[in-house]
């Protein structure tokens, strides 16, 4: 009786947010990587005001302008040191009043590259994924795309057992907004699985932004999309594909369970051409290319 009064009371967020880091010694100078743990690699000055003008846009965002009255956040930030203070600026425009809480998760951590990276040899590495393929490859003693990806998805599942137990404690009348402050490779791992994008898509895409980030919003159907907030511009700049940005367009107004049917895109990943009903079908063969006879259906 009390889980079916939690789930009754259970608050789907207008928009989930993923913003990436202001930028880091790291992203200026690579040799910071060979003295200072990955995790301790700080903010620079700039970094510090990217952070800052960012929480004014999200501000902007998730009050619609200023037009609405009832909204409310709650983050989740990554441990590294950079994330948490990008998460501090970020929190300077929000009053506390505004704020649901905010929970350190390590999942959404960055791509664990090795211990003190030797800045020559990184770089050759580097030079190797590319090559590779930036979702499979492992960096020696770190992690692949595919391996943050596993531990993404998990966090997913948790996220979604918070919303569905109600452990944010939201109010039903407030617009609940989720803010991950987390790593370029994080956010674009987590919208790959969200959006059930392929390795291949993946390869496309382009890194965030320090300090930009996404907005996923809530459509009428249930379902959310980048393409309430974005421009197609933006999509394809991030690298979408003509395909990719339609779906986003779909999911604006769509019904949650309606992807099979209404986004055949999708299989044309995977096959080259499928028949539009049995009657196109050709003959079902065996291995010599022989046509098989169908067995009768059970009753028959």
């Amino acid at each position: 009786m009390i889980q079916q009064n939690q789930r009754s009371h259970k608050v789907l967020p207008k928009r989930i947010i993923l913003v990436r880091h202001g930028e880091s010694q790291g992203n200026r100078d690579g040799a910071a990587y060979t003295t200072t743990p990955d995790h301790q690699i700080p903010l620079t000055q700039q970094g510090v005001g990217q952070a800052r003008r960012a929480g004014a846009e999200i501000r902007s965002v998730v009050s619609d302008g200023g037009g609405s009255r009832s909204w409310k956040v709650y983050f989740y930030v990554s441990p590294y040191e950079r994330t948490r203070s990008t998460l501090r600026e970020i929190w300077r425009s929000f009053p506390r009043e505004r704020v649901i809480g905010v929970r350190e998760e390590c999942r959404v951590r960055e791509q664990d590259f090795g211990n003190f990276q030797e800045e020559q040899r990184m770089k050759a590495i580097k030079e190797t994924r590319e090559k590779f393929g930036r979702f499979f490859y492992r960096f020696p003693e770190g992690e692949s795309a595919a391996d943050v990806y596993d531990r993404v998805s998990n966090f997913l599942e948790s996220l979604w057992r918070d919303i569905d137990m109600n452990r944010l404690q939201c109010d039903p009348l407030d617009d609940l907004n989720l803010i991950i402050v987390s790593h370029g490779l994080a956010s674009r791992v987590f919208l790959m699985k969200w959006f059930k994008w392929t390795v291949e898509q993946f390869e496309y895409l382009n890194n965030f932004g320090n300090a930009e980030f996404r907005v996923m919003q809530l459509g009428l159907g249930g379902e959310y999309s980048l393409a309430i907030h974005h421009s197609d511009e933006e999509l394809q700049e991030w690298g979408l594909s003509p395909e990719m940005i339609a779906n986003q367009k779909w999911r604006v107004n769509s019904t949650m369970g309606d992807w099979n049917e209404n986004c055949p895109w999708y299989l044309d990943e995977f096959f080259d051409k499928l028949a539009d009903s049995d009657d196109n079908v050709e003959g079902d063969c065996d291995c010599d290319g022989k046509e098989l006879q169908r067995l009768p259906k059970q009753g028959a």
